[in-house]
């Protein structure tokens, strides 16, 4: 009922506006991020959103909420050893692409 301070709420929501901004509600950490792709760590996983010109217009961590103005092509979530289910992590996919 009352529960604990130390259990987490998940606030985790994905809005896309027109492919051409997406807000994410949950974030916990920017892990990576460029024109092409920002991998996300939110509060249910890891989140790699993938598109053209992308760019970070508002981060708040302490809000949990970050907000991407660009060209959106994909978000995925990534599983636990950072693979999507084509099954290449998304470190290999940077270094060895």
């Amino acid at each position: 009922m009352g529960g604990s301070a130390m259990e987490q709420n998940h606030n985790h929501k994905v809005v896309i506006i027109n492919r051409e901004q997406v807000v994410v509600d949950g974030v916990v950490h920017v892990e990576k991020f460029d024109a092409l792709e920002i991998i996300l760590e939110t509060d249910l996983g890891l989140m790699a959103l993938r598109g053209e010109d992308m760019h970070i217009k508002q981060l708040s961590l302490e809000q949990g909420q970050l907000m991407v103005e660009g060209a959106i092509r994909s978000i995925d979530y990534l599983d636990e050893g950072g693979k999507t289910a084509k099954g290449k992590g998304w470190l290999q996919r940077l270094f060895f692409s």
